[in-house]
């Protein structure tokens, strides 16, 4: 389908789940692109730590596609561009301190030079026809974070992204009453809003609020102190700079997209203050009381720094009496993991504070009261919620309703959502689905590959090597080899059994394939009989 004189929306990823947002605007025969994420693998996809969004639906309409328009620079809204942005062959759009961090991610995949992108200064705007396109400027837990107002033929719609409303955000500068009021005055078609905290009924909080907790934390604190947050969030590194200077401190960091985020921060403007961080071996010899480590893993992420620290297999060392902050908010889904890490620094004998025992962190995005305001600013005739799980988005559409807006609508990823002329209602569905980063190799999430594995993963494999003669006739007794398979103990019991029923059912005078049928099938229905499981079965023939 392509859009005709009407205005569309239509999410690829982010609605019904948090991470990986795509949306695309439809109009007159074009679309536009908002943001485009990835979102970070659980056990589902045993081997792979990435997911990308399918983009069949806009790749099929490539000439269609006027550009990508990035909202900021956390993974979700650009950790795809390095693989799927050279195939659809369109401009990026993004402000500096986001323009950096992409431009890094392409160098590092050996993309620079072949994905173009533009850099928009902050509150600029830029004309893709039939939309224009006008950052402004939102508070979030990075710096740069925009919203973006699309004008259209049909209407002006305010897309988010990811925002707080904070008076005192340590970076960047506070968003303005009078410059999102000016915005509603316009007149705003659509509204499409974050929805991650929409259960919240307190607002998320200021940055500076976090300053007076953290310095409390590593004031009282008499060893070394170790303090683990999301990379991506300068305010929060210069809140940490700052601690560390007055609580004389020498600053450590420890985690490469730290390293990426302060030198891209650094180069664009801030964290000039930031002190210059002492190498791991210094950071050992100072004493105890005169560190303060800066570290990723806050999210349980085991080959992180901070999973590393807590098992021993880091140059940095934590004992007893020493301290870990974890200035992070808990993601669901990583409890777990987060656990893990914990109790490894719990038998070092460390001590931890966490949000829950003092002010130490505070969310970059929006509780019931800040989307409450949103909708007085703004005062759309639609809303659209984005950027959660169904339970986050149906709440926000309630809020809206309650809060006076006519038309709240749920949407999920797929459903094509006409926005004008007329009432918004739902016109269409396409596919969406997900694709797995394995190693190099992008491949259907639900595909032969990733099924395979998952087979493997819960009932292993066994793999039956017939040798045939010359005449077709087993050469000798087949070779089984079982992975994975439960059976340990009798072993070699199980394996002469498999065998058994390999040479059993093996018909020189079948087909080679039907042969090779029959010996997977007998070989399966054993290891079924020994362990209730149906293992993968994979028959070699040597001299087929």
């Amino acid at each position: 389908m392509s859009p005709q004189e009407e205005l569309l929306f239509l999410a690829l990823g982010g609605s019904g789940e948090i991470g990986m947002n795509v949306n695309l605007y439809g109009c007159r025969g074009k679309w536009l692109m908002v943001d485009l994420g990835l979102t970070f693998a659980d056990p589902y996809y045993p081997g792979v730590d990435l997911i990308l969004p399918d983009l069949e639906f806009i790749e099929e309409r490539q000439e269609e596609l006027v550009g990508i328009v990035l909202t900021h620079g956390h993974e979700d809204h650009i950790g795809a561009i390095p693989y799927l942005a050279d195939e659809l062959k369109v401009p990026l759009y993004a402000t500096p301190f986001t323009a950096g961090l992409i431009n890094e991610k392409l160098e590092a995949e050996g993309l620079q030079g072949q994905v173009k992108i533009n850099v928009i200064e902050r509150d600029g705007s830029v004309e893709l026809d039939p939309f224009n396109v006008r950052y402004v400027a939102l508070s979030h837990s990075i710096p740069e974070g925009n919203g973006v107002l699309i004008e259209t033929p049909y209407g002006n719609v305010f897309h988010t992204g990811d925002w707080k409303i904070d008076e005192t955000p340590v970076l960047g500068t506070p968003t303005g009453d009078e410059a999102m009021a000016a915005i509603g005055d316009e007149g705003v078609l659509a509204l499409v809003c974050d929805s991650t905290n929409v259960f919240d009924d307190k607002a998320s909080g200021s940055e500076q609020g976090v300053f007076e907790g953290l310095s409390k934390a590593v004031g009282a604190a008499k060893g070394r102190v170790l303090v683990t947050t999301f990379a991506s969030n300068a305010a929060r590194l210069e809140t940490l700079g700052r601690i560390a200077k007055e609580t004389g401190r020498e600053v450590c960091v420890a985690g490469r997209s730290l390293d990426r985020i302060i030198r891209v921060a650094q180069s664009t403007g801030y964290l000039l203050d930031f002190p210059t961080p002492v190498r791991f071996d210094e950071a050992m010899r100072l004493p105890k009381d005169k560190i303060l480590i800066i570290a990723t893993g806050g999210q349980g992420e085991p080959r992180a720094a901070l999973a590393r620290i807590a098992s021993g297999n880091h140059e940095l060392k934590l004992s007893a009496g020493d301290t870990v902050i974890f200035s992070s908010k808990q993601i669901p889904g990583n409890e777990i993991s987060i656990g893990r890490v914990m109790n490894g620094l719990s038998d070092l004998e460390v001590n931890i504070v966490t949000e829950k025992q003092a002010h130490v962190h505070v969310s970059g995005h929006p509780g019931r009261p800040e989307l409450k305001q949103m909708y007085e600013w703004i005062r759309p005739h639609i809303l659209v919620p984005v950027h959660g799980e169904n339970r986050h988005m149906r709440e926000q559409a309630k809020l809206g309703r309650e809060s006076g807006i006519p038309h709240a609508v749920f949407q999920v990823n797929g459903e094509v959502l006409k926005l004008a002329p007329g009432k918004p209602e739902k016109v269409d569905h396409v596919r969406t689905g997900r694709l797995v980063l394995d190693g190099d190799v992008i491949l259907p999430a639900d595909g032969e590959t990733m099924n395979k594995r998952r087979k493997l993963g819960y009932n292993g494999v066994i793999a039956v090597a017939l040798a045939l003669d010359i005449d077709g006739n087993l050469a000798g007794t087949p070779a089984v080899s079982p992975l994975g398979v439960p059976v340990e103990a009798d072993a070699e019991d199980f394996v002469a059994d498999l065998a058994d029923a390999a040479e059993k059912a093996f018909d020189p005078k079948a087909e080679i394939g039907q042969a090779r049928e029959k010996v997977r099938l007998a070989v399966r229905r054993c290891a079924f009989a020994w362990t209730g499981k149906k293992p993968i079965v994979e028959v070699l023939v040597a001299g087929d």
